[in-house]
């Protein structure tokens, strides 16, 4: 018996080693109780880290947003010699306004743009707020934008919450660049003209259904795909029945500014009651990964233009069907797609009427045939997937928030790439000059896919060229700042370019660079750094 039980733990070894790892960092991020000044300094409860974005210096700012409020407040990991396991934290300048779950995307030039939110004010009112800023973090400064004028709410009684609704809406940067917003509650969006911070409509009469809780994925082709979440029907806006086979989707081709049909997902994604569903995520193969509200997946082939069905999300533990009713994702190096679903009771067991499902949270990877368990979080037992945000790291590895003070990194059992998938140096100086500023070009700098997602608000893409210097003496790694990228294309073998900055304080003598997209590295460049 005891050589069979060696024999036994011998076999599950293998299993075991491949799972992928959770790993508190090291320093809880400094965010305080959060206190509302317009109630009487009345404390709100612990304060937590919310919506990770990934700086093209390395660094990752969010939000202190706690489970029952928020202030506005930005806080900065910054890596230590290369890990964000070691990292530290600094504060930042606050948000001109409190606005929680909105729109949020990395501007080309380096800035960071937040567009609206679900959730505003210190108390965490639900008041779908049209209110926006632009984050610079060379000056650390905060620039308000306002809304598109033109936004117009389908839905009257939501009109009392804001004028030109924003809310939690879907956002994307276009592969030329462009930021592209949608309207929560409308079939409206805009683009975003980044110097003079004013909108211009697009797709409006093209669009199938409202806005409301879909999500957009860039393509290859540039084109952004959706799938539609069907809450013209949930807000009584279309009279017809809800559908019993609710699969549309649909493209926006940015050349004629208009949307189109991109067929049948083959199974429903969201769902009648909560018009909800997960992320979809491109992979370097070239399909997009989709999660839906009620454990279905589907299978999106941009070489064909054609969907096909996914694995089903299993049944927890707990016996319920695992869900993503609003649920993020990272594409990991290898071409896995890691995602958060929920595995506990929606209600309906115990009589009541069918809701969100409650606890706990799990986590899965996708390889393209099958779905992988791995480990969950610590906070798993109270927490549900819209609560968990999932962020690719350059790294490879992906950091979660919860909002709580507890950030965690995983690190996927295999953080090797395809060599095919990785960006490639073209051109680059390299005697580089403490304080100035550089050029390169190359292939590939925007990655395979858009890196990380949410889906319809909190979108956190990770598809931008970073920077990172090995110096030689002393020996340490360091991320440069990268900015105005010429191209957010992902997939592209295109030429395009960015610019990046020699600090002041940079070591002199030999060492080497390389670029780092969603995780995939590209090969090492010897530069010589010069007084």
């Amino acid at each position: 018996m005891k050589r069979l039980g060696t024999l036994l733990i011998l076999m599950l070894l293998p299993a075991l080693a491949w799972a992928g790892t959770w790993q508190r960092i090291k320093h809880a991020p400094p965010v305080p109780e959060i206190i509302d000044p317009t109630n009487g300094d009345a404390d709100l409860g612990p304060g937590g880290a919310a919506f990770p974005i990934l700086l093209t210096d390395g660094s990752v700012i969010v939000q202190n947003v706690g489970h029952f409020g928020a202030d506005g407040r930005i806080f900065k990991l910054t890596p230590v010699n290369g890990s964000y396991v070691n990292g530290t934290w600094s504060e930042l300048a606050t948000m001109p306004y409190v606005g929680v779950a909105g729109a949020t995307a990395m501007l080309p030039d380096g800035r960071v743009i937040f567009e609206g939110g679900e959730y505003s004010n210190y108390e965490l009112d639900f008041t779908l707020t049209n209110q926006g800023a632009v984050y610079d973090p060379v000056t650390d400064s905060w620039t308000s934008v306002a809304p598109p004028s033109f936004f117009t709410d389908l839905y009257p009684p939501r009109a009392t919450f804001a004028p030109n609704p924003i809310g939690d809406a879907q956002s994307v940067v276009l592969a030329d660049g462009t930021f592209m917003l949608a309207d929560k509650m409308s079939r409206q969006a805009a683009l975003l003209d980044p110097v003079t911070l004013t909108w211009t409509e697009t797709g409006t009469a093209t669009k199938a259904d409202m806005n409301d809780e879909e999500g957009w994925t860039l393509l290859p082709d540039g084109k952004v795909l959706t799938i539609d979440c069907y809450t013209d029907f949930y807000f009584g806006l279309d009279l017809n029945p809800y559908p019993k086979h609710a699969t549309h989707s649909e493209l926006y081709d940015p050349v004629s500014g208009q949307w189109s049909s991109a067929g049948s997902t083959i199974n429903t994604l969201t769902d009648p009651i909560l018009s909800e569903m997960g992320a979809a995520m491109l992979r370097p193969d070239g399909t997009v990964f989709a999660v839906g509200s009620e454990g279905f997946t589907g299978i999106y082939d941009t070489h064909t233009g054609t969907w096909r069905a996914g694995p089903k999300l299993p049944k927890s533990p707990q016996g319920f069907q695992y869900t993503a009713q609003d649920s993020p994702a990272a594409l990991l190096p290898d071409g896995n797609v890691l995602i958060a679903v929920t595995g506990g009771s929606d209600g309906s067991d115990e009589g009541d009427e069918p809701g969100y499902a409650g606890p706990p949270v799990a986590f899965f990877e996708f390889d393209g045939k099958r779905l992988i368990p791995e480990p969950s979080i610590p906070h798993a037992n109270i927490d549900v997937s819209g609560s968990v945000n999932l962020l690719l790291l350059p790294t490879g590895q992906v950091l979660a928030t919860d909002s709580t003070k507890d950030v965690e990194i995983y690190t996927p059992s295999d953080r090797h790439s395809n060599r095919a998938w990785a960006p490639e140096i073209d051109t680059v100086p390299t005697v580089l000059q403490r304080g100035h500023s550089y050029t390169l070009s190359g292939i590939r700098l925007n990655g395979m896919s858009q890196g990380s997602s949410f889906g319809d608000e909190g979108q956190d893409a990770t598809n931008y060229p970073l920077l990172r210097i090995l110096n030689a003496f002393p020996n340490g790694t360091r991320y440069l700042r990268t900015h105005d990228f010429s191209s957010m294309a992902v997939a592209s073998d295109s030429l395009s370019t960015m610019e990046f900055d020699i600090p002041a304080d940079m070591p002199l003598g030999w060492g080497f660079i390389q670029v780092v997209t969603n995780g995939i590295a590209s090969r090492w460049i010897t530069v010589r750094v010069t007084p």
